[in-house]
């Protein structure tokens, strides 16, 4: 985002959000504000609205193998919210929150960007209603209780607990799989050794931080379906094994009740609005590496009874966002998208043709401001890969090329051409970023007419599927691989997890979304490579398996001149400066 662009969000005449809800159907005594301009949703609101409302379409974004920059998917996603509205239909945006933790590194903020932007931009970037505070809280209890619990069983003999209604858990310390969360990029924390003092400050082990939005209740408050779901999910997640290799859950520490108190109100979807006025749910922040890096399928829902169109973002490419957002959201929602859009934009289908590599924070090359349509050609392959995925899903694909105003006229009709040619139902240029919903008109007008088109949506393998086998189908089928090359530590996890009846999860992969591969150096559509998976992990109480990939870090680091260095606030006016 550009400096003027925090002008805009700031300085932008927002509505009262109790209009924003009502114009939505939303009643009074179902809105809970949090101030003037952000509210959360009573989920009382589904015990009223009990059904999918007839007018309710459900639109996917997703985009193709991103650069280090990103390629506007928000912002599109925004944008297209603004350009149904400016068509006459009633539509609403559901996107993440984001993590502090990059919003302060390399990132910056996740609200959109130019005149395509949730507001207010500094509350959507910073605490907004607390929910990722209330996730940090309640999974940092679960790892204090199980650390309690270690110490205890070690000092107290089995009359002890049985005497207080407790059984012993013998929690093998070495098979701790629980770490703490916090949410800042702090590479210090990645290992730590906790316990370091006297005997009474123990037990001393190895563990470490992950980014708050990595933790798994993060996944699961983004999953769950109602409170009940909650409670069961958070119960049976597991947190560590015992001497004899039995999962120790978060019921069997009993300590999931208080975990899912401390998280009861972060379940409520949060009410925000576009620049133009339509309604914006931000709901949850899974991260996108190793959990699905989908909005929450409570704000979903809401919208769904509430009818309307409701556009949707998923993280990264459809490989990774897109395939998790079918074979996990949806298998766990029940809804079904009646179109997808995929965002491309000319810089990145250079990169994938062999442009100059771009780096976060240094200026790209002179290659991505002027006209160079063999680089554009080349890199039309990794469009087309995207397209081939995305059509597996049994849904409309509208292509939106996002243009820069370096874009000449010759590259972007080269782009939106080859589109359609693979297979894209319609594909329009769009210039939401500079002129709002009014850049979007026509991307509005594509997607409101795909959603009418036939569809069969469908999901890429049944529950039943062999981990192995669903492994490889995402191996070869999505990414391009020829085979699979599995360490003997994921052999021994697909054994157990099989034995212990975790086979039926879905697989969220861990992997690199900087390429179609695991290796982030192989750009554009590469084929024939050997898919290395060195580990499996089990996320139990959202329910997924999640194979690594390459080197995925849940920990990020603070870069040399981070992003927290140009926010500030104006103590006249109280407005924050420099977060973008």
């Amino acid at each position: 985002m550009i400096p003027q662009d925090i002008e805009i969000a700031q300085g932008a005449t927002l509505r009262p959000i109790q209009e924003i809800a009502a114009e939505i159907g939303v009643r009074d005594e179902e809105l809970v504000p949090y101030g003037r301009d952000v509210a959360k949703i009573d989920l009382g609101i589904l015990r009223r609205l009990t059904s999918v409302a007839e007018d309710f379409r459900y639109v996917a974004v997703t985009g193709i193998t991103p650069t280090p920059f990103g390629e506007g998917k928000t912002t599109t996603t925004v944008g297209l919210t603004q350009g149904l509205g400016r068509i006459g239909k009633r539509a609403a945006c559901a996107i993440r929150q984001p993590s502090l933790g990059p919003t302060f590194g390399i990132k910056g903020g996740a609200a959109g960007g130019g005149y395509s932007q949730v507001v207010p931009m500094e509350r959507f970037n910073l605490h907004l209603t607390g929910d990722t505070h209330a996730v940090s809280i309640a999974h940092n209890l679960i790892a204090a209780a199980v650390d309690a619990r270690i110490y205890h069983e070690g000092r107290w003999s089995d009359a002890y607990f049985e005497k207080r209604g407790m059984r012993r858990l013998n929690i093998d310390p070495y098979q701790v799989s629980w770490k703490r969360v916090l949410d800042v990029s702090d590479r210090a924390l990645r290992s730590i050794v906790t316990g370091l003092g006297d005997t009474g400050d123990g037990p001393m082990r190895q563990s470490g931080f992950d980014i708050a939005v990595a933790s798994e209740l993060m996944a699961i408050l983004a999953l769950s379906t109602d409170l009940g779901d909650m409670r069961a999910r958070i119960g049976r997640t597991v947190v560590a094994f015992d001497r004899t290799g039995k999962p120790i859950s978060c019921d069997d520490l009993e300590v999931a009740g208080a975990a899912t108190a401390l998280m009861r109100d972060a379940l409520s979807p949060n009410l925000l609005q576009t620049l133009e006025g339509q309604p914006a749910f931000v709901h949850a922040g899974p991260f996108a590496n190793i959990a699905h890096g989908n909005s929450s399928i409570m704000a979903d829902l809401v919208a769904s009874r509430l009818g309307g169109f409701l556009v949707t973002e998923s993280g990264f490419g459809s490989d990774m966002g897109l395939e998790k957002f079918f074979d996990i959201k949806c298998r766990a929602s029940g809804l079904r998208p009646h179109a997808v859009v995929m965002v491309v934009t000319v810089r990145a289908v250079k990169s994938h043709g062999g442009g100059p590599a771009l780096r976060a924070g240094v200026k790209p090359d002179a290659a991505y401001s002027t006209e160079r349509l063999d680089l554009v050609e080349e890199g039309l392959a990794n469009l087309r890969a995207h397209l081939a995925i995305s059509r597996r899903f049994g849904v409309p694909v509208v292509v939106a090329v996002n243009a820069f105003p370096s874009d000449t006229a010759a590259e972007l009709e080269m782009v939106r051409a080859a589109a359609v040619e693979a297979g894209a139902v319609d594909a329009v240029v769009c210039t939401h970023f500079t002129d709002g919903g009014a850049g979007a008109e026509a991307l509005a007008e594509a997607v409101a007419t795909a959603c009418e088109s036939p569809s069969k949506p469908e999901l890429l393998y049944p529950s039943e599927m062999p981990i192995r086998d669903k492994i490889e189908l995402l191996a070869t089928g999505i990414y391009g691989a020829a085979r699979v090359e599995y360490g003997a530590v994921a052999e021994e996890a697909i054994d157990r997890f099989t034995e212990l009846g975790w086979g039926s999860f879905p697989i969220c992969m861990a992997k690199t979304p900087l390429s179609l591969s695991h290796d982030p150096a192989l750009r554009n559509a590469p084929r024939g490579f050997t898919f290395p998976v060195p580990e499996v992990r089990a996320a139990v109480g959202a329910g997924f398996l999640y194979p690594l990939s390459g080197s995925v870090r849940i920990m990020p680091g603070l870069p040399a001149k981070p992003a927290f260095m140009s926010v500030d606030v104006d103590t006249e006016s109280g407005l924050i400066r420099g977060l973008f």
